[in-house]
């Protein structure tokens, strides 16, 4: 059986600070859910909390059919994955996976069958007679991993395990959790900074802010219908593009006018009718249009969609990463990015027709920064 979580109005607080707000989660049996957002967000302290390290300020939760509040970690049947490893550098690989088995009282053939079942998954039999300091930073995660694999846990739960490995090495040992899950089907809840990691990796995404769940879906959803401004600026790399503009209604249709009337330079973003359609705010009421860099594009170069809109703008910086280029450019005091094909970019200082696919545009009230 495969238990899931369910979180029901979560709080804590260190003295006067309370740094979850009330939190409602419910993570299905088998799910993996990573709790992304900023340094300081309150993911680590909610992760600490579903794993009994934090006592709760208040609010309940649920692993499986049980009520776990006052539960020692040991008895609610988590295994956790730290960043640091927390491995001990007097022992083995094979005594670092057992160590807990050991302590339970496991018998020797149950430890040894585990070893060899983990070891062969997690590709470390070669080092079960070594120690972690003879091994590489992700040799020893996956070593942290395999023990926390031989517990059989309902729940597992990952703190920024990736965090001290270099970029080669993250998106490796990134595919190896993803697979383990798919072999495993077991309930996992990762926290991590990183909005790649948490977009390949997850089922489901809960992004965090300050103490809130700001939004909770798949990560299809979270890219492509963010419900605010700091989800939308959040998610993604390069994050969306923000353009303060007011709603206008200009020969029939809906716009989005950018910088401002009154500006020489002023834009005219036109609003796809089952977007304008569907907004009942006045004439001039003030929005952010919201645009993903892929969304912008050199213009004339064929990409599907049938709402585009042309301007020009000269380019201000051109960033390469090999198979795209970004291309920096200014619309008033506004800095945007636009993700083009290498062979498309431009020099710095020079004019560049682009062209918008405003099908696929976001509008933010620009106050309370919902999506509209």
């Amino acid at each position: 059986m495969v238990s899931g979580i369910r979180l029901e109005n979560l709080r804590k607080s260190f003295g006067g600070n309370e740094v979850i707000k009330g939190i409602d989660l419910e993570i299905e049996p088998g799910e993996f859910v990573v709790l992304v957002g900023p340094s300081g967000c309150g993911k680590s302290t909610l992760l600490n909390m579903i794993a009994g390290l934090e006592t709760l300020g208040g609010g309940h939760i649920h692993i499986g059919d049980k009520v776990v509040d006052d539960v020692p970690p040991r008895d609610r049947d988590i295994a956790m994955v730290f960043q640091s490893y927390a491995l001990y550098p007097t022992k083995t690989v094979r005594e670092n996976i057992t160590f807990g088995m050991q302590t339970r009282r496991i018998p020797k053939e149950l430890q040894k069958s585990a070893v060899e079942e983990f070891s062969a998954l997690l590709q470390i039999h070669a080092y079960l007679d070594r120690k972690p300091g003879q091994l590489s930073g992700g040799q020893r995660q996956r070593v942290a991993m395999g023990r926390a694999l031989v517990r059989k846990p309902e729940v597992f739960l990952f703190d920024e395990p990736l965090s001290n490995l270099d970029a080669k090495l993250r998106i490796e040992m990134r595919t190896e959790i993803k697979k383990l899950h798919q072999r495993l089907g077991k309930t996992i809840v990762y926290v991590t900074h990183d909005q790649i990691e948490a977009m390949t990796l997850a089922s489901r995404i809960a992004v965090m802010d300050n103490g809130h769940v700001r939004q909770f879906a798949d990560p299809t959803t979270i890219y492509e219908h963010p419900v605010d401004l700091f989800v939308a600026g959040f998610m993604g790399s390069p994050p969306m593009n923000m353009l303060p503009g007011h709603l206008r209604r200009r020969d029939g249709r809906t716009v989005v006018t950018a910088p401002s009337d009154d500006s020489p330079d002023a834009l005219h973003f036109p609003l796809p009718d089952r977007l304008a359609n569907r907004l009942d705010q006045p004439d001039g009421h003030e929005v952010v249009l919201g645009l993903r860099p892929e969304t912008i594009f050199r213009a004339g170069s064929e990409l599907p969609g049938d709402e585009r809109f042309t301007f020009k703008r000269p380019v201000s910086v051109v960033e390469p990463t090999g198979p795209d280029t970004m291309i920096v450019f200014e619309i008033g005091a506004t800095e945007l990015i636009a993700r083009v094909r290498p062979e498309d970019a431009s020099k710095p200082g020079t004019p560049f027709d682009f062209e918008v696919d405003m099908a696929k545009a976001k509008i933010f009230d620009a106050k309370t920064g919902l999506h509209l």
